[in-house]
C-alpha cells in the first residue's frame, strides 16, 4: 500500500484544504517522521491546569487560554514553517489551590517525568525543538526544571519553557497598577480575557478579598515588608493565605474590550517570537 505521506516532506493540509495540519496526533507515522526531519522542526506543547479560579471563572481557565491562544497563533503563521503541536496537557501542578473544590494537582515528579518521557521520544524521532507553552503561573518554575533536565538528557533538543503572559510586548500598558503586579489569579486580566473568549463561562461575582493593598474585605494578609509573593524575595504562598474566595486581585473593572486587546497582543507577540525562533539556528550545534 502506498504511503499517505507527502513525498517532499510538506505539511499535510487539513481535510478542507484551508490550512496546514499542525497536530501531531493527526499525522501518520511516515508523515511525522518527515516532519521531524525538516530543518528546525519544532513541537509546541500547551500546558494548562484544572484549579479554582474564584467563584466567577471556570476551573479550566488556564487550559482554555493556552488552547485558544496557541490555535490562533498557529493559524496566523505561514503554512510552510516547520512547527507542530501536541494535545493540551490540561491537568498540571496546582498545590497552592488545594482546599478549594475542583482543584486537581499532579505531583511535581509526575509532571517532570511526563516532560522527560515525551521529550526524549520526540528527540529520538528527530525533532529539533520542544516549546512548553504554559498558561499556569504556579508551574513556571517546575517546567523550567523539567526543561533543563530534558536538555541535559537530550542535548540535541532545544527545550524552551515559556509562560503565556511573559514575552509578548505591550501587555503591561493594558493593565494598570497595582493590578499589573498584584493581580495574580482570577483578577482583571484573566477575567477580561475570558469575557472575550468565552463570556458564557464567566459569573457575575467580583470578590476582592484577596487584594494585597489592604483593601480586601476578608482575605489573608500580604507578606512581611521587603518580601513578595513572586519576584526577588518570594515566599511559597498558598492561595488560602491570601484569599477566602480564591481571587488574588481585583476583577471589578474587567470587560471584553480589554480582553480583546490582551488577546491581540498575546497572539501577535507569540507569533513574532515563534517566527524569530523558527528563523534561527537554535540550539547551537543542534
Amino acid at each position: 500500500m502506498a504511503s499517505d505521506a507527502p513525498g517532499d516532506g510538506a505539511i499535510p493540509a487539513d481535510p478542507a484544504g484551508t490550512k496546514p495540519q499542525r497536530s501531531l496526533d493527526r499525522l501518520s507515522w511516515p508523515s511525522l517522521q518527515q516532519a521531524a526531519a525538516r530543518p528546525g522542526s519544532t513541537v509546541i506543547w500547551p500546558f494548562g491546569a484544572i484549579e479554582q479560579h474564584g467563584p466567577h471563572l471556570p476551573l479550566g481557565t488556564d487550559a482554555l487560554f493556552a488552547e485558544r491562544i496557541l490555535e490562533a497563533v498557529l493559524d496566523s503563521l505561514p503554512a510552510d514553517l516547520p512547527i507542530w503541536r501536541l494535545p493540551l496537557s490540561s491537568i498540571g501542578f496546582s498545590p497552592e489551590h488545594r482546599g478549594f473544590p475542583g482543584t486537581l494537582s499532579l505531583p511535581a515528579e509526575t509532571v517532570i517525568a511526563q516532560v522527560m518521557s515525551v521529550g526524549e521520544d520526540l528527540a529520538a524521532t528527530g525533532f529539533k525543538r520542544l516549546l512548553l507553552f504554559n498558561a499556569h503561573g504556579g508551574q513556571i518554575a517546575l517546567l523550567q526544571v523539567a526543561a533543563r533536565q530534558l536538555r541535559a538528557s537530550r542535548p540535541s533538543l532545544a527545550v524552551l519553557p515559556c509562560f503565556l503572559w511573559s514575552g509578548p510586548p505591550g501587555l503591561d500598558a493594558l493593565v494598570p497598577e497595582p493590578e499589573r503586579s498584584q493581580g495574580l489569579h482570577a483578577g482583571l486580566a484573566e477575567t477580561s480575557l475570558m469575557l472575550h473568549l468565552a463570556p458564557e463561562l464567566v459569573g457575575s461575582e467580583r470578590p476582592v478579598d484577596g487584594q494585597l493593598d489592604g483593601e480586601g474585605a476578608g482575605g489573608g494578609q500580604p507578606p512581611p515588608p521587603g518580601w513578595s509573593l513572586e519576584g526577588a524575595v518570594p515566599t511559597a504562598w498558598l492561595t488560602a493565605d491570601l484569599s477566602t474566595s480564591g481571587v488574588i486581585g481585583d476583577a471589578r473593572g474587567a470587560n471584553a474590550q480589554l480582553g480583546e486587546a490582551l488577546f491581540d497582543k498575546l497572539v501577535r507577540g507569540w507569533r513574532q517570537l515563534l517566527e524569530g525562533l523558527l528563523g534561527s539556528s537554535w540550539p547551537p550545534g543542534g
